[in-house]
């Protein structure tokens, strides 16, 4: 059984920003996880993942990156696209093995960061190696 199952028969949509009450992790990272696995991913080995934010000014994306940093982040932060003129991006990557605690723990930092700023946090990525 993986990370994200359903018993047969539950035909209740599920919101995917819920949390999962044994885990405390939102139903999509636990479906992004389950995708790894299913691609063969063995998740208590380092891999590359990326947080993607975004700030609402370069102020903002300043104090965002430096307290990413702080965390242990490596940041990249770029300029916004012309037709996003107020969406300045903070890119941030660490090589971890992932865990249910270390999403949760890091969705949480992301998304409470994004909000102090006046930003928003737009998810994750992982390398499936």
């Amino acid at each position: 059984m993986g990370l994200f199952s359903r018993r047969r028969g539950d035909d209740v949509p599920v919101d995917p920003d819920a949390r999962s009450p044994q885990l405390g992790v939102k139903y999509k990272d636990l479906m992004l996880l389950d995708q790894l696995m299913k691609l063969g991913s063995d998740l208590t080995q380092p891999r590359h993942v990326i947080h993607f934010s975004y700030a609402p000014s370069a102020v903002a994306q300043g104090s965002m990156a430096a307290e990413a940093q702080a965390r242990g982040f490596g940041v990249e932060a770029g300029q916004p696209l012309p037709e996003y003129p107020d969406d300045w991006p903070v890119r941030c990557e660490q090589t971890v093995a992932l865990s249910p605690e270390l999403v949760r723990d890091n969705t949480d930092f992301f998304e409470e960061l994004a909000s102090r700023h006046g930003g928003v946090y737009d998810g994750w990525e992982a390398a499936a190696g």
